[in-house]
């Protein structure tokens, strides 16, 4: 067991009564309860976790929080959790632990945790239970008004936990205090505290979504809960955190944040170091030098404001061993000898970052604080204020004073920022500190990327001037904790980097304005030289920041997902005849949300015998399938005719009533979007089908247009896809079928001709609407009754053709049949790059009408020559069936392969395969593909590249089996 040699005799808020065990990395620790995983490490007199995930470089401790870049650990169990900061980890006994270096490792075992979600409203949410949420919760409470407190530590306190022992509130002490606003705040009716609750996302109206991780004896009780609260007013008390300073060899175990430091010795009892160096550019580190000092540490402050700076750290592979120290200018210049000390800790205060996450979410405004060096945010947003240090009010005692005043009047602060600048010190703008080698590549940015000053050198070389796009070109800001230790720093050495009228020309129109001015601005060059600054000022509100967005802190998907898993991931919905499809033994697949009948084994068949016997049937005899599941809308008003005209590629103005029309909607790139028939139920209403997956989609796509673009024209939507079940009737003998269950319809090819429907009563005394629509190429009806007889007319039309042996058949049946008239499945034989011109279906695109996508098909990329075309490819293996998605290539771009290993890269592709079958009415196997330039390859042989081995295919004519269309008609 490794002894807690760093560990206090006395101080803390941990309970030295509750010894913890657990292990990291097999090795055995011991802790305390109220100990974080990295307190109760460095307890031990360890600081290194681990390495750098790029450079492989020893990495440490760094936090004490959330920001943590550096010190990530797997909690291994029934399900492992992967990339959890060392340092906001609560410890737990028996805990297996496993230091990971910047990569996860999911856990490949289900998780068979519960997770749940809940749905609250609040008058007032408190996020940050720190000095100013404290007082801000409990001076609401006192209103009468409800009151939601959420704190992501497990333990109330925020800065109150870390305080000296000389720092009071009121009189009392900060733990005193601590105890007695937190025993009000549980004992009070109207109050909700939630600890170990991280606020992760806000949005309008002040919906705020939380993570709580729950802690309960209960084995059923659930892992997680997603909070879903909206308040009427929402404070933010979510403080401010603590910047590095970069410098050389920044990232050594050892180099700790300032506040961290304090954290350790004041709340866990843990001394970090015993031979520590503060170095700092504001006041805020002299708390920690009395710290480490009264727990008897030996102290070297170093303030960059009078001049001097921590230029260098030596270091044995594991630690500190020592700083090196010179005297530099403003500019973090070098002017001077560089001194050695020797240091087992290096304490670092590069200034405060106010925690601007979630105010940035609801689009909130911030803006540069040249006296405290930090984006200050401003009460721009409705119904939500701001306290505490988030607010830019670094002291205790004024902390307290304005989250009692928001709490109670919902007021924002009314003291000045020179106020509360003068409260907090001013801070010196260091970014960067010059190294005696002159280099720039061991000055660490961004640790857990291994991004250094030298990236953003580079960066700003290859012209990427945006802090957005610098954060792009070298991934800073990237990792777990998303910027927040190097977002800052990156935006003020970028302030050095380009020269005052260079980042005035790029930063035009960013957010985040000065407030007071900036200091002079120098360059680096390649050489690590600074150069000369221009004499005007360049500060880095001129730049902005880079967007915040949800989730704050890391979310897992499960939490998300909650119960909402397997068969509960989803609605499943079932057409009327579902039951009827299952007594009969159908296999179904998912599309969409429907399960639909994929085919109806009899006896020991598998899939490919029961569908080549369906084939037969719809091709020699009569089928039938439930195609309930199309989407089905119902379009009304004067100028629905009109709208529907804008909407097709086709015309759709003189449709006839009593007449339907297939047709394809575009995207406005010209793409193919979506397909159907539509019947003109009456010269102001029509009935539009849809693909099934796309039902949605498209109604959402129809309303978008109609009040977005063209409001002023008549029309409405409603989708009717429930109101409806739909059997289609298919084959030679489906004209018998039909006559014998609507006697009283004429379906004589004289009498009733495709694309017409008519409105008849059944046999059965059911009203029905019949349409001819075929796809498959057969003689086919499709019979349409409310839902509510769905059942019924099925069991019907089954009883109807017995005598012809109907066949139930599903969708891989459909996709063959479908598949050998070439009638393309949008999103299976498209993929949203896909023309109606590359499907060879120019014919249905109206030359002199306007729609949607039209002006598309003019641009070059819509005519080149070489586009991908829907035809057929047929294996010269008439056996083999290709898999989709295997791809085309030519012959002589194998060049003299020999059909052993694999050929030499890269090969040009010609296409791919999106649909392969085997065809009982052909007799063999084939597909369809989209092929560069496709209907010119027609008769051509290519190869097929699948599964390591290659087989040649003919090009063939896109209609395989009755290109003619005789089959129709019947």
């Amino acid at each position: 067991m490794t002894a807690q040699n760093n560990r206090l005799a006395s101080g803390g808020v941990v309970n030295r009564d509750a010894s913890l065990s657990f292990t990291i990395d097999g090795q055995p620790f011991t802790g305390f309860e109220g100990d974080t995983v990295a307190s109760a490490f460095l307890a031990s007199g360890q600081v290194r976790v681990g390495n750098s995930i790029y450079l492989g470089r020893p990495r440490g401790v760094l936090s004490a929080g959330v920001e943590e870049p550096n010190a990530f650990v797997m909690v291994k169990g029934e399900h492992n959790e992967s990339m959890l900061p060392a340092t906001s980890l609560e410890l737990k006994d028996g805990m297996e632990l496993v230091f990971q270096d910047g990569l996860g490792d999911l856990d490949q075992r289900k998780d068979t945790a519960e997770y749940d979600k809940k749905h609250v409203f609040t008058d007032v949410l408190v996020i940050g239970a720190g000095p100013a949420g404290l007082a801000a919760a409990s001076a609401a409470a006192k209103t009468g008004q409800r009151v939601m407190l959420l704190e992501q530590d497990f333990a109330l306190g925020g800065d109150l936990l870390s305080a000296n022992a000389d720092e009071t509130v009121n009189g009392q002490s900060a733990a005193d205090y601590l105890a007695t606003v937190s025993a009000e705040l549980e004992a009070a009716a109207n109050v909700t505290v939630l600890t170990r609750t991280s606020a992760f996302g806000s949005y309008d109206n002040n919906f705020v979504i939380a993570l709580e991780k729950r802690v309960s004896q209960n084995p059923n009780a659930s892992r997680q809960r997603l909070w879903h609260i909206t308040a009427k007013r929402v404070v933010l008390a979510v403080g401010a955190m603590e910047r590095q300073i970069v410098f050389a060899n920044n990232d050594v175990p050892g180099v700790m944040l300032a506040s961290a430091v304090r954290t350790y010795i004041n709340r866990y009892g843990v001394l970090p170091g015993k031979n520590a160096v503060v170095f700092t550019t504001n006041d805020s580190a002299q708390a920690t030098g009395k710290a480490l000092e009264s727990a008897g540490a030996t102290v070297t402050v170093v303030d960059a404001r009078e001049g001097e700076a921590v230029v260098d750290v030596k270091s044995d592979g594991n630690r500190v061993t020592g700083v090196s120290i010179a005297p530099i200018n403003e500019l973090g210049d070098i002017t001077g000898d560089v001194r050695e000390v020797a240091a087992d800790l290096v304490a670092v205060s590069g200034g405060w970052s106010p925690t601007v996450n979630l105010h940035s979410q609801r689009q909130g405004v911030m803006h540069w604080n040249n006296e405290l060096a930090g984006f200050i945010p401003e009460p721009t947003v409705k119904n939500q204020t701001l306290a505490g240090a988030v607010n830019g009010t670094y002291s205790l005692e004024a902390s307290i004073a304005e989250g009692k005043a928001v709490g109670e009047t919902g007021a924002a602060s009314s003291s000045s920022i020179e106020e509360r600048a003068r409260i907090a010190g001013t801070t010196l703008q260091l970014w960067t500190v010059a190294s005696p080698s002159g280099e720039w590549d061991q000055h660490f940015v961004d640790p857990q990327r291994d991004n250094t000053a030298k990236d953003i050198l580079r960066a700003t070389g290859a012209g990427m001037l945006s802090v957005e796009h610098v954060k792009r070109y070298t991934s800073i800001s990237t990792g777990v904790d998303q910027g927040k230790i190097g977002g800052v720093n990156t935006i003020g050495i970028l302030t050095r980097l380009l020269k005052g009228e260079d980042a005035r020309a790029i930063a035009g129109g960013q957010p985040g304005q000065d407030s007071t001015g900036g200091a002079e601005s120098g360059s680096i060059n390649d050489g690590g030289e600074a150069v000369e600054a221009k004499p005007k000022p360049v500060a880095p509100g001129l730049f902005g920041t880079t967007t915040f967005r949800a989730p704050f802190t890391p979310v897992a998907f499960a939490a998300l997902a909650g119960r909402s898993i397997g068969e509960l991931y989803d609605p499943a919905r079932t057409t009327a005849a579902h039951s009827w499809h299952v007594a009969h033994g159908a296999k179904f697949e998912d599309v969409g949300q429907w399960k639909r009948p994929w085919f109806y084994p009899q006896g020991s068949e598998d899939m490919d015998q029961a569908v080549a016997r369906e084939c037969i049937a719809a091709r020699e005899s009569v089928a039938m399938m439930d195609a309930s599941t199309l989407g089905k809308i119902e379009i009304r008003g004067k100028d629905a005719a009109e709208f529907l005209n804008r909407m097709y590629t086709n015309p759709f103005l003189k449709l006839p009533v009593g007449k339907g029309r297939y047709g394809i909607m575009c995207s406005p790139d010209g793409m193919v979007f979506d397909d159907g028939v539509t019947l003109r139920l009456a010269e102001d209403r029509f009935f539009m089908t849809t693909t099934t997956g796309g039902a949605a989609k498209v109604l959402d796509w129809l309303e978008e247009w109609s009040q977005t673009e063209w409001p002023e024209l008549d029309v409405f939507f409603s989708s009717v896809t429930e109101q409806w079940a739909t059997t289609a009737v298919v084959g030679p003998k489906s004209r018998d079928v039909i006559a014998k269950v609507a006697p009283d319809l004429d379906v004589s090819k004289e009498g009733f001709g495709f694309m017409e429907f008519k409105e008849t009563v059944l046999a059965n005394g059911i009203p029905a609407r019949i349409c001819r629509i075929t796809f498959s190429g057969e003689l086919a009806f499709e019979v349409n009754v409310p839902t509510a007889y769905g059942l019924k007319v099925w069991e019907d039309i089954f009883a109807a053709g017995e005598e012809f042996n109907i066949t139930p058949y599903g969708t891989e049946t459909m996709h063959v049949l479908r598949a050998e008239k070439a009638y393309p499945i949008v999103g299976q034989d498209t993929d949203g790059t896909v023309t109606p011109q590359d499907l060879n279906m120019d014919w249905i695109v109206g030359k002199n009408k306007e729609f949607v996508g039209k002006r598309s098909f003019s641009r070059l990329s819509h005519t080149d020559t070489v586009r991908k075309q829907l035809v057929s490819v047929l294996p010269l293996d008439k056996s083999l069936r290709l898999p989709e998605g295997t791809q085309i290539v030519r012959k002589e771009d194998l060049g003299d392969y020999d059909g052993t290993g694999l050929p030499s890269a890269p090969i040009p592709m010609v296409g791919h395969v999106t649909s392969s079958y085997h065809s009982q009415a052909l007799g063999r196997s084939f597909g369809l593909a989209l092929l560069k330039d496709g209907l010119n390859l027609i008769g051509t042989q290519l190869v097929a590249s699948f599964e390591g081995r290659f087989a040649d295919v003919e090009v063939g004519n896109t209609v395989l089996f009755d290109p003619e269309g005789a089959r129709r008609d019947g």
